[in-house]
């Protein structure tokens, strides 16, 4: 069984014989046409929204990239620079006052590497570099490594009791853990059995 052609109507007779289809027929047939390019139109439609919505998500996130990348571009370099600033302030804390006072050119070395060590703070403040000292905090293992435990007793288990080294952030991403030594309960000794 053939299915039935639609009629079209504005086709020609085939034959003078053949009549003219009926206005219902060439209404039913307009609907047909109208309803199936409203539907091509809403699937075209609904096509271009899709495409407008995943290029917006995709200029979002190149976005989001190109910002991350400017904030954090020099996290390695940063990193590098944590151990100058470091040996600039084991320097300037190693010279002791006498000797600053009998020879001048020390006392103005000193100066010189104080002045540097100071340039060099405010240039990781001003690109967001932040040194983590937490002697006293709480350990927080997504900042701290910890590299020995101590009991004490006047200390919350848990508590940084000392800084081995002092840890550094980039705005919001470690650049390097603070090296820490962790408080544990003092556990107090059993009772020595004197009975022999």
């Amino acid at each position: 069984m053939t299915e039935p052609q639609p009629i079209d109507p504005f086709a020609a007779p085939e034959s003078p014989e053949q009549s003219a289809p009926s206005p219902e027929a060439v209404a039913r047939a307009l609907q047909a046409v109208i309803d199936e390019k409203d539907k091509e139109l809403a699937a075209l439609k609904d096509q271009a929204l899709r495409a407008l919505a995943e290029a917006e998500n995709t200029r979002r996130r190149a976005e989001r990239e190109q910002q991350e990348t400017a904030k954090y571009a020099v996290s390695r370099f940063a990193g590098d620079l944590v151990n100058v600033l470091e040996n600039l302030q084991r320097a300037t804390s190693s010279i002791p006052e006498s000797m600053r006072a009998e020879h001048q050119a020390v006392a103005n070395l000193a100066v010189g590497v104080e002045m540097t060590l100071k340039e060099l703070l405010g240039a990781f403040e001003k690109h967001g570099i932040r040194r983590i000292d937490p002697k006293g905090q709480k350990f927080d293992h997504q900042l701290h490594q910890a590299v020995a435990q101590l009991p004490d007793e006047k200390a919350e288990p848990g508590t940084v009791l000392q800084v081995v080294q002092a840890g550094y952030t980039i705005h919001d991403r470690l650049l390097r853990p603070a090296m820490v030594v962790v408080a544990t309960r003092a556990e107090t000794p059993a009772p020595l059995d004197t009975r022999a």
